[in-house]
């Protein structure tokens, strides 16, 4: 009977890789450098050959482990196919089918890493106890993951879930990373908050903290806590954003909870101070109760959620 499964996160610069028992209990993780030369060509073979070196280190058969699941950045459809991952070089692919082979058939699921991420904080982190809810990664861009009924929502071509680039803003003039106009994520993500910063610095005359070194998330939301008034005019404009497009995301999918992570997170629950005047204003009444938490499984969460993928 299978008694272990691994969990994989593949990232731009490292692949995270986890081995748990099937209660979730991580038995060990490690990282490995992602390949992203030539076309990504090398990632899965070494994926491949590191978790191949780990069950020879532990004494494990392929009979007891259960699957290996994957999270990867980009579209993956619920066949396993991802559809373009422009960070790692890779065109389409059967990510699934591939791996599986270069394992000896062994089982492997794939998704989206910010979709898989979601389902670890609602398995072991800061989603637990609920079964519809929205993961939302304020980082370098605005990632965000859908779980439904305790599942992942892919959508039909493994693209649902990108809350970061719902439309928030007709005015904008500089494009989003993804071509478009006034993207939430412009707004919302660690470099849409320094945006913000710089552009109130620039409008205003008013003495601020800010002023004084390089403009960041950290600084600015720093600068909050210690009550200077630009910087909660700046934190306003974010809040108002994320809150009106949190809405437009509860009143589609209704989640009993949003959980937020990524780098700005960690400016901890000040965040939400901002965040729930614009939501409660704007949300449909039947939404109005959505939670708010912190995530708390941190870069781990990709891990457990892609273990949680092939427990399921």
């Amino acid at each position: 009977m299978a008694k272990y499964v691994f969990g994989v996160d593949v990232g731009g610069t490292t692949v995270k890789l986890g081995l748990f028992d099937e209660s979730g209990t991580v038995l060990d993780k490690w990282e490995i450098p992602t390949r992203t030369e030539n076309g990504g060509v090398n990632i899965l073979p070494d994926i491949a050959a590191s978790i191949q070196s780990k069950m020879s280190e532990k004494a494990i058969t392929k009979e007891d482990v259960a699957g290996v699941g994957v999270g990867a950045p980009g579209p993956v459809d619920g066949n396993g196919v991802i559809h373009k991952a422009v960070n790692l070089g890779w065109s389409e692919m059967n990510l699934k089918k591939e791996l599986s082979t270069l394992l000896g058939d062994m089982r492997v699921k794939g998704g989206n890493d910010a979709n898989v991420a979601a389902l670890g904080e609602m398995w072991k982190g800061g989603g637990q106890g609920h079964e519809n809810l929205v993961a939302v990664t304020l980082g370098t861009g605005v990632g965000g993951g859908i779980i439904i009924n305790g599942k992942i929502m892919t959508g039909a071509t493994g693209s649902g879930g990108e809350i970061g680039h719902i439309h928030v803003e007709d005015e904008e003039t500089e494009a989003c990373g993804c071509g478009n106009y006034g993207c939430l994520e412009e707004y919302a993500s660690a470099t849409g908050i320094t945006r913000l910063a710089n552009r109130k610095l620039r409008e205003s005359d008013k003495d601020s903290v800010l002023r004084q070194g390089e403009v960041s998330a950290k600084t600015v939301f720093d600068a909050v806590k210690a009550g200077d008034e630009l910087a909660i005019e700046i934190a306003k404009q974010f809040g108002d954003y994320l809150g009106k497009g949190l809405a437009v995301v509860a009143g589609v999918v209704n989640p009993e909870i949003f959980v937020i992570g990524g780098g700005v997170s960690k400016a901890g629950e000040v965040l939400f101070d901002y965040i729930r005047p614009s939501f409660e204003k704007t949300v449909f009444h039947g939404c109005k109760d959505t939670q708010f938490a912190l995530a708390t499984l941190g870069n781990d969460a990709g891990i457990y959620g892609a273990a949680k993928m092939v427990l399921d």
